[in-house]
């Protein structure tokens, strides 16, 4: 019985502990209270003056104590070596698939010193090859050394403030489940993707054309974007050295200098414009993977404050979101379809051979050749086709003496695309409190561009409205194609505000863009007479089988829009196509944050030797169907970009690409090209890329040329 009592009695103190750590409160405030009670009942009372026995077995106490304390450590221990276990493979699979990392699962790894053995089991999930796992590092886990064997991390000041950014950045930018579920499928769907490892370094998965690719990216570690390289880090200082040195009229030799100094991918702050800028076809893919239901592109902040000052509309070049989306529809429908390009292709054509006509006289004139500079006819030619097709009317600019009006705003568009690169990195509103004669220039280039749209407008509104009596009906005037602004206003889905901003932004587009690279094709032609002479036969042969209809003789010569896409490729119009992922991608294994504005560079892409085979020899032979689907089969799809692509590409594309074939067809019929000088033309950027100097082109009857 004395046995029973005593062993009682030494339990007690034990007991109350853990009755102490059940409730939640201290053994002196549980104390504290029963003592309260005890006095409450009475000074008198036998609880309040019972005095508690101390125990004589203390050896047992500490030793009960210390097998508690034994228990909970092993069972903490337990757990977290159960929770780095998960964390380990969490990690695994974030780095495999390149998703973000997670903070809770830094901690989990940490507390186990970031060290993880892995059971035999999980261990073959990771090495299915049977190979011996060595354990899960932490550092390895969130530095990219992965599971390989024999790995020392050198602990240097700069990796761990590289790890500290990362994690941040990892916190920051987190996917959500439902993008974790999207990348799972896409990369399921694309095919059977193993991740192995090798010793020194991790293999990991990356995701390219669409495709997932197993391969060595980096040593597995998806570096943030602090590191991805860059040209300096103050914008403004940037921006003064843009100036000093001239770079904005020589900004594609620039990007072409800087991919071959810092690699495929750099970053660039000028003044406020900060971007990515990438080079290679596979990266370029994953960006407009990523680009939304809404794709951005970079707004020129020049032209919509000159939209806001004059109360004007914007049309889709400036817009974004779903009004973006609405209007954007709508134009598709008059200019990018394939019942909308049957509809204008005659009125392109008729355009192209009265031009081909007044070159013959004039060329008759003076012999049978006539050697010149043909970028004035140029953009006569483009602003009489834009004109056709946009208004329906022809402005007469063949005639010998053409109209002032039509001068002012070919003058008003060069002004307008000379002075919005430097506009770009400044604050717009800031120069036009200054009355800064650079945004002055701007304005009143964007003026006389409207002013001349608005009188067009007018003048279409009427037309129609006269010949159906005062109600638009489809086919007006008299069966004719009353051209994009016609079908625009009889189908009346887009407020007059509306049309007047879309079809003032397709003029305004629409010279430029089309005359230059004409004088490149000109160029390229001339000096390659066996190029030439080969697209010659295939016009040849497809013109006699059309028998003229434009649209079949097109079809039959496919080397005339690989003419035109092989001088976009080396002269392209826009050096860059912009967009903002609308989700964190991963490019050349650095980290690109959503909403980032990353470049595609044109000019340098087209002349890469990682591109493209030769690739200063003009060749429209490599964009043959046969050679692209090679091409595409090794995973280089994305080369030809001048028009953009997807959803946001050139709204204007197709009567761009239809003018200038139907452009090279007549003149490739009618003339031989030729030029005195082979050298490289040395080229300048405006807005768009076009010659320092023009080229003189000998033109040459050809006998039996259509007239």
């Amino acid at each position: 019985m004395d046995t029973v009592v005593r062993v009682k009695k030494s339990l007690k103190t034990p007991i109350r502990k853990l009755s102490s750590c059940v409730s939640g409160l201290k053994d002196g405030k549980s104390g504290s209270k029963r003592r309260s009670s005890r006095s409450r009942r009475g000074a008198g009372g036998r609880a309040g003056t019972r005095k508690v026995p101390q125990t004589r077995d203390q050896p047992v106490i500490r030793s009960y104590q210390a097998d508690l304390d034994k228990e909970r450590q092993l069972r903490e221990a337990t757990n977290a070596q159960k929770n780095a276990e998960r964390a380990a493979m969490r990690a695994h699979f974030r780095r495999k698939y390149q998703l973000s990392e997670n903070s809770k699962d830094t901690n989990h790894l940490r507390s186990v010193g970031g060290k993880v053995l892995l059971p035999g089991d999980l261990s073959r999930i990771i090495h299915p090859d049977g190979s011996k796992d060595d354990g899960f590092d932490l550092l390895a886990a969130f530095r990219g050394l992965g599971f390989g064997r024999g790995f020392t991390v050198k602990k240097d000041k700069r990796d761990k403030e590289h790890s500290r950014l990362r994690l941040q950045e990892g916190t920051r930018q987190s996917w959500t489940r439902q993008q974790r579920l999207r990348t799972m499928r896409r990369i399921r769907a694309s095919g059977s993707v193993a991740l192995g490892v090798k010793r020194g370094f991790c293999v990991a998965a990356a995701v390219e054309d669409g495709k997932v690719k197993v391969g060595d990216v980096r040593k597995g570690r998806v570096r943030s974007f602090q590191e991805i390289p860059h040209t300096g880090r103050s914008g403004w200082v940037n921006l003064l050295r843009f100036w000093r040195e001239d770079r904005f009229r020589q900004l594609h030799k620039h990007m072409e200098r800087t991919f071959s100094a810092l690699g495929p991918i750099y970053r660039e702050n000028v003044g406020t414009l900060s971007s990515v800028n990438i080079l290679l076809p596979a990266d370029v893919a994953e960006l407009f993977q990523s680009e939304g239901l809404h794709p951005r592109r970079m707004t020129l902040q020049p032209w919509a404050t000159h939209r806001e000052i004059r109360q004007h509309s914007k049309g889709v070049f400036l817009k974004n979101g779903e009004e973006w989306r609405s209007d954007r529809l709508q134009l598709n429908k008059e200019v990018m379809m394939s019942g909308a390009v049957q509809r204008f292709l005659p009125l392109l054509d008729e355009v192209a051979r009265d031009f081909c006509r007044m070159l013959q006289v004039r060329v008759e004139k003076e012999g049978r050749s006539l050697t010149m500079d043909p970028s004035p006819d140029l953009f006569r030619f483009a602003l009489e086709a834009s004109c056709h097709v946009i208004y329906g009317e022809r402005i007469g600019l063949f005639s010998s003496s053409p109209s002032l009006e039509s001068q002012k705003f070919i003058w008003a568009v060069e002004r307008m695309l000379t002075t919005t690169p430097p506009l770009l990195y400044l604050p717009p509103r800031l120069l036009l409190c200054l009355s800064a004669p650079l945004w002055t220039q701007h304005a009143t280039a964007w003026d006389h561009i409207f002013s001349h749209a608005e009188a067009r407008i007018q003048r279409g509104y009427q037309r129609l409205a006269s010949s159906q009596g005062g109600g638009f009906v489809a086919g007006a005037a008299g069966g004719q194609y009353p051209g994009v602004l016609g079908q625009l206003m009889e189908k009346g889905q887009l407020s007059l505000d509306l049309i007047k901003a879309n079809i003032t932004e397709l003029m305004a587009g629409g010279v430029d863009t089309t005359a230059v690279p004409l004088q490149f094709a000109l160029f390229e032609l001339g000096r390659n007479p066996e190029v030439q002479e080969k697209v010659r036969q295939q016009v040849r042969t497809s013109w006699a089988q059309a028998g003229g209809d434009p649209q079949k003789a097109l079809q039959g010569a496919p080397l005339l829009k690989g003419t035109i896409k092989e001088v976009l490729r080396l002269y392209p119009v826009g050096i860059t196509v912009q967009r903002y992922p609308v989700k964190d991608i991963v490019l050349q294994n650095y980290h690109i944050p959503a909403g980032t504005m990353v470049q595609a560079c044109l000019y340098p892409m087209g002349r890469s030797s990682e591109v493209f085979e030769d690739p200063l020899r003009f060749d429209p032979t490599r964009w043959s169907s046969g050679r692209e689907e090679g091409r595409r089969a090794e995973g280089s799809g994305f080369r030809s970009l001048a028009f953009g692509f997807g959803a946001r590409q050139c709204v204007g594309r197709r009567i761009a690409e239809n003018e200038m074939q139907l452009f090279l067809m007549h003149m490739l019929l009618s003339f031989h090209l030729s030029i005195s000088s082979s050298e490289d033309l040395k080229t300048t950027v405006t807005l768009i890329l076009q010659p320092e100097t023009p080229p003189r082109i000998t033109f040459s009857r050809l006998s039996g040329a259509p007239i």
